[in-house]
């Protein structure tokens, strides 16, 4: 069968969340059922290294879309035209916009509806489009892939879906993600932090990834338990960032909070290895990436007790209240002073990530495209 994927996030050296939900799933996929033909629809000049197979077709479907009206006319005009084309027999797409005017099913992976909750997060443009479409496309989606527990009920109850119509697909962890060597860790702390010991926050610098209050937090940390520590924050900005640079700019101890941007996968593995912990404390999360990419290299967290992030780190974190910045201050103090309790988070991380694996992601991923096929040969077979 053809089957044509969405692959406008595969961009060289710019992966994120869903793009690297999409990388390492369907580089699993293609390779393992050289019985179906692929066609991946990127929006601008692509890299070879997304073409995993001979079975791999590459489509551009023009114009790049970085912007809600492009969004629209991409998906609503263009990619309409591109699907005739190929007439695939389903549509997927990972990042879960999908097209309403076309016939071909589609299989929509919405990673989560953050923008139903918190839609003050966005630029006017995309919440309007967020909120619009993303109903739509819930109903129009043949099934509907997601990444945790969480995030199926939500749109369930957001959307009156149901969830029989949902598969659960987790996501899982590079494995260049290991411990480092005591010598790794020495050299990595005198790259980056001048040889201090750190907490670390991976993630784009959006508000709902709460960086402020985790800068608030760790200001207080230093200037309540007099430490020598300092904090790393790898990621870039997107959007509404006022707040995160008035944080900032009114910090005691600005000097000790280090702006890396964003990091190649080779330098996150050593940034993260060398981190005294993981500092994780979104309001919103559909899923949070890096705290089993933390779990894999044997980096105790300290994570938000709120929406989905407790049924991914299970009992190997330390939960705070992203709302409280003293308690994520304490809780900064509790792993960077109490080394038996760090190493019984380290203990119990490595048994939580087993529970989560690309070669996983991609059997659970490829089972919800085989409903759909199975459903589209059946409806086939009695027409």
């Amino acid at each position: 069968m053809k089957i044509a994927v969405n692959t406008r996030l595969l961009i060289k050296d710019k992966l994120e969340g869903i793009g690297w939900f999409t990388f390492e799933n369907f580089k699993r996929i293609v390779t393992a059922h050289p019985e179906h033909e692929f066609y991946f629809l990127f929006d601008r000049q692509y890299s070879d290294e997304f073409i995993f197979a001979d079975n791999v077709h590459p489509v551009i479907v023009h114009p790049p879309t970085r912007h809600p009206l492009l969004w629209m006319t991409w998906f609503e005009y263009f990619l309409p035209r591109a699907l005739k084309k190929i007439k695939p027999d389903l549509f997927v797409s990972p990042d879960g916009y999908l097209s309403l005017k076309t016939d071909v099913p589609q299989l929509a992976v919405i990673h989560d509806i953050n923008f139903v909750h918190r839609p003050k997060d966005l630029p006017l443009s995309s919440k309007i489009y967020y909120q619009y479409y993303f109903p739509l496309f819930a109903q129009k989606a043949k099934r509907i892939v997601t990444v945790s527990c969480f995030s199926r009920d939500d749109i369930c109850a957001s959307y009156n879906i149901d969830s029989s119509k949902i598969d659960v697909v987790c996501n899982g962890a590079n494995m260049a993600y290991k411990p480092l060597t005591a010598e790794e860790i020495k050299a990595t702390k005198k790259k980056y932090s001048s040889g201090s010991d750190y907490f670390l926050f991976i993630g784009a610098l959006h508000p709902r990834k709460n960086v402020s209050g985790l800068l608030n937090a760790f200001d207080k940390f230093v200037r309540h338990y007099h430490t020598d520590h300092k904090v790393v924050i790898v990621g870039e900005k997107m959007f509404l960032t006022a707040e995160l640079d008035q944080t900032y700019n009114q910090m005691r101890y600005g000097d000790d909070v280090l702006f890396t941007g964003r990091l190649s996968t080779d330098e996150l593995r050593d940034v993260l290895g060398a981190a005294t912990a993981l500092v994780f404390v979104p309001f919103f999360e559909g899923f949070g990436i890096p705290i089993v990419e933390a779990m894999y290299a044997d980096v105790p967290v300290i994570c938000s007790n709120t929406t989905s992030l407790p049924e991914v780190a299970g009992d190997a974190a330390l939960y705070v209240n992203p709302d409280d910045t003293d308690e994520i201050a304490a809780a900064m103090h509790k792993i960077s002073t109490d080394e038996p309790f760090r190493q019984e988070l380290i203990a119990k991380g490595r048994e939580q990530r087993k529970k989560f694996s690309w070669d996983l992601s991609a059997k659970l991923l490829w089972e919800s495209i085989e409903k759909c096929l199975r459903s589209i040969s059946a409806n086939n077979t009695n027409d």
